[in-house]
């Protein structure tokens, strides 16, 4: 069953993120990732919530998503995102 992560993501550092970005991509598909949405306009139509910026990723499976989120490859680079940006992220079963 697919998973579907969304990221709502506060960039501090434009730079420093592209660089993130670039080093990300190729990780992530490489663990069958796939990007669906990555910091396009959003609009919110219902509640008070205030996304930043939107990335949706789409992975075979939420236990591929979390070997994928917990390996030492993406914690290495989830450090620099760390460095650059703050994140509110949640992963969701498909159907």
């Amino acid at each position: 069953m697919p998973a579907y992560v969304i990221f709502d993501v506060e960039v501090r550092d434009a730079q420093r993120y592209q660089d993130f970005m670039r080093w990300a991509k190729p990780a992530l598909e490489s663990a069958g990732g796939r990007y669906l949405a990555r910091g396009g306009a959003h609009k919110v139509y219902e509640g008070d919530w205030a996304p930043r910026r939107i990335v949706v990723l789409e992975f075979p499976s939420v236990a591929a998503f979390e070997t994928f989120y917990y390996g030492a490859t993406y914690q290495a680079l989830k450090a620099i995102r760390d460095e650059c940006s703050s994140a509110r992220l949640v992963a969701v079963e498909g159907v």
